[in-house]
């Protein structure tokens, strides 16, 4: 039976970057042509980035995408590395009615010899690609070492038929999908599940090459899969980290098609490999959960910062749960040297909290300043008399103002600490405390940023250091400290509580009916639910950050601002509690 040596390169590229992400193709094509590969495989768009959104629609980013990869077949071949066939992902254009196309390129002997648009454009969740491109008709069969290698992208495999069921009735030997498939929570279960799946139905072993890296909110995660036809996974690369995943294959040899509708064949190279001895596939298992909720994050946050021209990140510590995580992973991503942290006490500020910021960034070791606002607060009440939530939420505008101004005059990028639970009851000042180019925990809920700290903390310790987040700032009651003795709780219910009413919520898109038939209080659920509803306009003007979630804030959850649908509720008269840290719409309008 021929054999083939197949390589996967989960690579990180960057959206726009073509010449970076060419030389990154060019690089890694060596490294598996060095390994003895035949067959190389790029992620979903490796040439322009993933994805790339409304860029597609411009013409001269088309333009500059196809000449970049026939630009890339050529010094392929420049740099000796011709006769390895290179599936790659790019941008192209519908030749018939001038509009872009998601494909995939087939590069050989420093030409490109093949070309598949993808058949199935996504148009949920995060993926607008049907407003954006046009789908291809055809499965490509590209007959590579004597073997047939059918080609598909991403979601063509995610639906029933299509190209896998055409790359069943063609015979294809391989069928190889290149992706990018962001992160979510226990994906890569159902990706592995699907794979298996696919596998069966196809008639042959899958090759499916994952994208890894972040990329404004979305984080790619790797984990590339072979998968035998009879679902052995014969090799699983690595999470959250750019790898070559080399698997060797036995393979049928190529049949002599008769006439096929709807397939397109091309003949790269006839001569079979001589036989070799195979090696094993490396199996990795994958991260477990927190775990690999903690990789998403730090990968998502290094990335927007190296990717956006950032070297450091500033972060207003205030001894809670929220900023001494954000700091953590701040630390973990890019070091804690290129970390700064400011606490900004006011006259309500404990001074548990106090001690509790200093006693964070010594054990990171970042940079820590204080800076008293208090003097601040009194001067703008002499000038400007505020009373009660106003001047409560002032509080938090000098706080946001002061750190914007460091990170202004010091050229950080400002990292926001509010997390999901607080973005989905709007529980944050606006211009406050909700500051930021970039909020590590949009889309984690509170009872999981205390999951994740004390994972990270008992990290630590496994390896022998020093957990990085103080342990009475894991223990104590979370509180904003906008006036004496306030705790989250005074206005919300317990997190445990409210967490699993906004799962069902914003997740779920589940209504009031079916809340109460799963046993939450009637009154509990209305008020929660009209909080979140009225906190759309804020989520709106909130910084991006890592989706983890099936449904996180921005891309996948769109909501009308303007909107007076509410769930029906046992009482129109119902009033929700008072949330001292929520800012009215009405007053800010």
């Amino acid at each position: 039976m021929p054999q083939l040596r197949v390589a996967m390169a989960q690579i990180d590229t960057t959206v726009g970057d073509l010449d970076g992400n060419v030389a990154a193709v060019r690089e890694w094509t060596a490294k598996a042509a060095a390994d003895g590969a035949h067959l190389v495989l790029f992620p979903e768009t490796a040439v322009t980035g993933y994805p790339v959104e409304d860029l597609a629609l411009r013409r001269s980013f088309v333009a500059a995408s196809r000449q970049a990869v026939g630009r890339l077949a050529a010094e392929i071949a420049d740099d000796g590395n011709g006769d390895v066939t290179v599936v790659v992902g790019y941008v192209d254009q519908h030749e018939g009615v001038g509009r872009p196309q998601n494909c995939a390129a087939v590069l050989h002997g420093g030409r490109v010899v093949g070309r598949y648009a993808k058949h199935h454009l996504p148009n949920y969740g995060v993926f607008d690609e049907y407003r954006i491109f046009t789908p291809g008709d055809d499965l490509l069969v590209a007959r590579v070492r004597g073997i047939d290698v059918a080609v598909a992208i991403c979601e063509d495999l995610w639906q029933d038929g299509g190209p896998v069921q055409t790359a069943d009735e063609a015979g294809a030997g391989l069928l190889a999908v290149i992706n990018g498939s962001p992160y979510e929570r226990n994906k890569d279960d159902v990706r592995l599940e699907l794979v298996a799946r696919r596998a069966a139905e196809a008639g042959c072993p899958i090759a499916y090459v994952n994208a890894v890296g972040g990329q404004d909110e979305l984080v790619f995660d790797g984990d590339s899969l072979v998968v035998g036809q009879d679902g052995t996974v014969l090799s699983r690369g690595p999470q959250f980290r750019e790898a070559l995943v080399v698997t060797d294959l036995d393979l049928p040899a190529a049949r002599t098609p008769g006439w096929e509708e709807g397939v397109q064949r091309i003949t790269v190279s006839e001569d079979p490999v001589p036989a070799f001895t195979p090696r094993a596939g490396e199996v990795l298992e994958p991260l477990p959960d927190v775990a690999d909720v903690h990789a998403a994050i730090v990968l998502g946050l290094r990335d927007y910062v190296r990717k956006n021209g950032f070297r450091s990140v500033v972060i207003a510590v205030s001894g809670g749960i929220d900023s001494a995580l954000v700091a953590s992973l701040a630390c973990d991503a890019i070091g804690p040297e290129n970390v700064v942290g400011i606490s900004l006490p006011s006259g309500y500020s404990s001074q548990h909290s106090k001690d509790d910021a200093e006693d964070l960034a010594t054990r990171c070791g970042f940079e820590y300043r204080q800076y008293a606002i208090a003097p601040m607060v009194d001067a703008f009440l002499a000038t400007v008399p505020l009373h009660g939530v106003a001047e409560e939420n002032l509080q938090a505008r000098v706080r946001g103002t002061t750190l914007m101004g460091l990170a202004n005059q010091e050229g950080h990028l400002t990292l926001a600490t509010s997390n999901k639970s607080e973005l989905a009851v709007g529980y944050s000042t606006l211009y406050g405390d909700s500051v930021g180019g970039y909020a590590p925990l949009k889309d984690v809920p509170k009872t999981l940023v205390w999951e994740l700290s004390r994972w990270r903390n008992a990290e630590a310790v496994r390896r022998g250091e020093q957990p990085p987040i103080p342990e009475n700032t894991i223990s104590k009651p979370p509180s904003a400290e906008l006036r004496p003795d306030q705790t989250d709780q005074d206005s919300l219910p317990p997190y445990e509580v409210l967490d699993a009413i906004l799962e069902d919520y914003v997740e779920g898109d589940r209504g009031r009916a079916d809340m109460l038939a799963a046993g939450f209080d009637g009154t509990l659920v209305d008020s929660v639910l009209t909080l979140v509803d009225r906190a759309e306009w804020k989520r709106r003007q909130f910084a991006p950050g890592p989706k983890i979630s099936f449904k996180a804030f921005g891309r996948d959850r769109r909501l009308p601002i303007t909107n007076r649908w509410r769930e029906p509720q046992a009482s129109d008269s119902l009033t929700p509690p008072v949330d001292v840290k929520t800012d009215s719409p009405v007053a800010e309008g």
